[in-house]
């Protein structure tokens, strides 16, 4: 947090780019990126590259999603139903937010190989794919934190914040 290109609107790839030789690496070397911090996504901002580009991978006992590619990935709301998940990001290590994000999204998005795809997400996933693609706008966790009460600490998140079974919040991990 704190570096301008988290902070400034991704390009586009064109067909072209998509299939270049710079890009491939880029994915390869995001994949490697994201393994190496135990995340579940990653965003090109991320690692200083301003485009339009994230990884997914991520298994949990509430959802899966085997490792996917998402070039110029756009968001349609299908359920706008808020629900809130305690949010970290490899972009602000050592803090824990809960952000309100619709319950259901659809994403139209190429793959790799620069076909068009259509991908439905609900529950926590949908708030993984909007957690990623927001980093492609600009756009962090901690601005979409509505009571800032709720922004700590990992270690005090661990010690006082842990959602309660029935609370209705999760945990995103980072």
């Amino acid at each position: 947090m704190g570096h301008p290109v988290l902070r400034e609107p991704a390009r586009d790839l064109t067909a072209q780019e998509i299939k270049s030789p710079a890009i491939r690496a880029l994915i390869d070397d995001m994949i490697e990126t994201m393994h190496e911090y135990g995340g579940i996504g990653l965003a090109a901002p991320q690692v200083h590259e301003s485009v339009r580009l994230a990884i997914i991978e991520l298994e949990t006992e509430d959802a899966a999603q085997p490792l996917k590619v998402f070039i110029n990935p756009k968001i349609t709301v299908l359920d706008p139903t808020p629900q809130s998940f305690w949010e970290g990001c490899l972009s602000v290590p050592g803090l824990r937010g809960l952000v309100p994000r619709p319950r259901k999204v659809q994403v139209d998005y190429l793959d790799q190989n620069g076909k068009k795809q259509t991908w439905e997400a609900e529950n926590f996933l949908a708030t993984v794919f909007q957690h990623e693609f927001d980093h492609l706008d600009g756009v962090l966790y901690v601005d979409r934190i509505v009571d800032k009460t709720k922004l700590s600490f990992q270690e005090e998140y661990e010690k006082y914040s842990l959602p309660a079974e029935d609370s209705g919040e999760h945990v995103l991990p980072d």
